[in-house]
């Protein structure tokens, strides 16, 4: 029988000693992270008080990663000045949404009184139906109307307040639009001096860092409003396809209204797919109308968990996951307008991440930390140069 074999500690430390050593490892961490916590939340407070600054400076950073190629172009190839590519670029693409826009006005203007008929009608048919049915009377809908006008009637000083915050709410989004769009006109002309002068203020160490990170939350970035427009582009093509299918009158100006209701999240697919599924009910029957909804709650779950991560995760290198998370975070903190940035500033982290991962992996000689790095020669090479494929510094060259 063999007796168990034992080895001579190679200290003469106590057992207390070294617990003591683990407590005092995990406080010096959870103390770090906690310091990390609260400036993570005092920067969230910063955020929300300079957010009519920074909203400004967020939606003109993503129009201008858009429209930087159609710039650049008409100055390398014409040799526009950088102010008037600048100005040609938004004059233009201001032009073809007006454009866009006259175009498509003959198909929705004629019959959005109709969308709005059918609409109407659609809501008392539904009143109607309500009525008709056992776990609701009719003496319950009138005390619940009754219940509704005595209750506008004793708040009449909330709706007034409630008319000037809407007021307010639109001149915001006047004044929010107008600085985007000579935010967009400055960082097309002159954004290329940031990050030369990032450079130069940081130092050549620090500078050069923050220089490669800055370019590539700006390629990220880029992809963004051209995935959504795919996504909206999807979107009204499977619904249209739907209500075309049906028989649904209106189609395409449904189609068209989808479309435009794509770039606004949550609000915009809600409000035209009530549009869609009220006209269905009008012109084709209960039948019809339960049709056009399941089609619309199944397009959204196919946005929403399938193409819309698929898409902004290839675009702007983010797994769906994180892609979900990020909107739902957004859109719980800042509403609509936070759904909408969530991505592209979860982007913009993950890209930070990433670099960071780089240096640590440069300085401590371990492997590419990604999988194309280990896969592709090129990039192999590259890492063990320390240079990047377009010969920008990297983390070994500090």
């Amino acid at each position: 029988m063999s007796t168990p074999r034992t080895t001579s500690p190679t200290t003469s430390r106590t057992r207390s000693q070294v617990i003591g050593d683990g407590v005092a490892w995990l406080a010096r961490w959870s103390g770090r992270w906690i310091l990390i916590a609260v400036a993570a939340i005092v920067l969230g407070l910063l955020v929300g008080r300079f957010w009519s600054i920074l909203l400004p400076v967020a939606l003109a950073l993503l129009v201008a990663s858009v429209l930087e190629q159609p710039a650049r172009f008409l100055e390398n190839k014409l040799r526009f000045p950088p102010a008037l590519a600048a100005a040609a670029v938004i004059l233009g693409s201001l032009g073809a949404l007006v454009g866009i826009g006259f175009a498509i006005a003959p198909a929705v203007g004629d019959q959005a009184v109709d969308i709005v008929d059918k609409a109407s009608k659609g809501l008392q048919e539904l009143q109607d139906w309500v009525q008709k049915q056992d776990f609701v009377s009719q003496d319950q809908i009138d005390a619940g109307i009754q219940a509704m006008q005595d209750r506008l009637k004793s708040s009449g000083d909330a709706i007034a307040s409630g008319v000037l915050t809407g007021v307010g709410a639109a001149t915001s989004a006047t004044v929010t639009l107008v600085i985007t769009l000579i935010l967009t006109f400055l960082f097309l002309k002159d954004g290329r001096r940031f990050r030369p002068w990032v450079r130069h203020v940081a130092g050549p160490g620090a500078g050069d860092h923050l220089v490669e990170v800055m370019g590539r939350a700006w390629s990220t970035l880029g992809g963004y409003i051209r995935t959504q427009a795919i996504v909206s582009a999807v979107d009204a093509v499977l619904i249209g396809a739907g209500l075309l299918i049906v028989g649904v009158p209106l189609a395409i100006p449904l189609m068209i209204l989808t479309f435009l209701g794509g770039f606004v999240p949550i609000v915009g697919a809600f409000v035209v797919g009530a549009l869609a599924v009220l006209v269905a009910l009008v012109s084709n029957g209960f039948g019809a109308a339960l049709i056009i909804l399941v089609v619309i709650i199944a397009v959204q779950q196919i946005e929403g968990n399938v193409l819309s991560p698929w898409l902004q995760a290839k675009s702007m290198q983010l797994h769906a996951a994180v892609v979900l998370l990020s909107v739902t975070l957004g859109s719980t903190l800042f509403g609509i307008t936070g759904a909408f940035l969530a991505v592209p500033a979860v982007a913009v982290g993950a890209v930070v991440l990433r670099y960071l991962d780089e240096v640590i992996a440069a300085r401590t000689g371990e492997p590419p930390p990604y999988e194309d790095a280990e896969s592709d020669p090129e990039s192999e090479s590259d890492a063990k140069s320390g240079s990047a494929p377009d010969g920008t510094a990297t983390a070994t060259d500090v």
